[in-house]
């Protein structure tokens, strides 16, 4: 099939890595990259060796000289709405960087204008793509019911800059990618959150790198995790250890590997742990195929803004119990959230749409 032809907004770290991804990609061609930089736009093109790409400060400046299929956002969190919404009123759809938006206000206000615009806005969950994550997710059915999720994240970065400088840096800049995994697993909507944060004496970021919090389901399994990114020794993976229990036996993840799973001895579920697809690609770039695919089939990808809103609302409402010491609801937070959408926002037709909706938790479902 003709490659869909991307412009790219964001030339820095990530922007790189996607410049690479998209070039990698047989489905994609990357037409033109914007950033406010032009030399960064430049010699970030020149370490990629790509030539015939078009460089420009704005979408409309580059959307002047080419033609394009969709957008690739990897731009700062605080620009991701502005941007987003250019993209998809001048009629196209967009991959997103996560999160989809700084603030769960700005992300509704995105899943409106996606509405309105009839444009595919998708969030980048790239931890969502392992080939051994989605065998787990496979071998859940022979566990019949879920009780229990757990994750165990502790590693020890030493980013320097902006992060170690970070309110709530672990739960904003980390924990969405194992939040928005528990979603995907049980594939049901998170209920409610208590959650507590502190900084261990020896910690070399200024607030909150290490948290405890515990999420109830819709059905009423829970999900606990416990972090840290300033925990030296027997570091986990990058995308934690995962211990799951069911009715029928228990599953275990070290976020790298095959799972295992154990059964217990009187189940008759059959153990699916053996269960293996053909390969897809990983992180990035299985973000990327999906988008392509959701592209050229129509078929909803689990990224789609209006349920990975859910992600978001869970990150918001483990800073809000950290911050408040009170278990906080989820559809309290998403309420909130909506009337400050709908207060700010400055698009007459996403306003409206934002309004047509019987309640904004009707439009966030737990499809994954």
């Amino acid at each position: 099939m003709t490659p869909i032809r991307i412009v790219q907004v964001g030339a820095g770290g990530m922007g790189r890595q996607w410049i690479a991804a998209i070039a990698r990609s047989v489905d994609t061609q990357l037409v033109a990259l914007v950033d406010l930089d032009l030399k960064v736009a430049a010699e970030a093109l020149a370490e990629a060796q790509l030539s015939g790409v078009r460089i420009g400060k704005s979408l409309e400046q580059v959307l002047a000289a080419v033609e394009a299929d969709a957008v690739v956002n990897v731009t700062i969190p605080e620009a991701h709405h502005p941007i987003n919404v250019d993209a998809l009123f001048r009629g196209l759809p967009v991959l997103c960087e996560k999160p989809i938006a700084p603030t769960l206000s700005q992300a509704l206000s995105l899943a409106a204008a996606s509405e309105v615009s009839g444009q595919l806005l998708m969030t980048s969950q790239s931890r969502r793509y392992f080939n051994n994550l989605a065998a787990l997710k496979r071998g859940l059915a022979s566990l019949g019911e879920v009780g229990i999720l757990s994750t165990e994240f502790y590693k020890a970065p030493h980013f320097g800059g902006f992060r170690e400088q970070m309110q709530h840096v672990l739960l904003v800049d980390m924990a969405i990618h194992a939040f928005d995994v528990a979603r995907y697993l049980l594939e049901r909507d998170p209920v409610s959150v208590y959650c507590e944060e502190f900084n261990p004496r020896w910690s070399w970021y200024a607030h909150g790198a290490a948290a405890n919090a515990v999420f109830e389901f819709d059905g009423g399994a829970r999900y606990s995790y416990s972090g840290s990114w300033c925990s030296d020794g027997h570091e986990t993976s990058w995308n934690g250890h995962w211990r799951i229990n069911g009715e029928s036996g228990s599953a275990l993840w070290d976020g790298e590997n095959p799972p295992a799973f154990e059964l217990a001895e009187n189940s008759t579920n059959g153990d699916q742990s053996v269960s293996r697809d053909a390969a897809q690609p990983e992180e990035i770039n299985g973000s990327l195929a999906e988008f392509v695919a959701s592209l050229r089939t129509g078929e909803v990808p689990s990224g789609e803004v209006h349920s990975n809103i859910l992600s978001l609302a869970m990150v918001e409402a483990a800073v809000r119990s950290a911050d408040t010491g009170q278990r906080v609801l989820i559809d309290d937070m998403i309420n909130e959230a909506y009337g400050t959408a709908l207060e700010h926002e400055a698009i007459p037709s996403v306003a409206d749409a934002m309004r047509a909706w019987s309640h904004p938790r009707a439009v966030l479902g737990q499809s994954g």
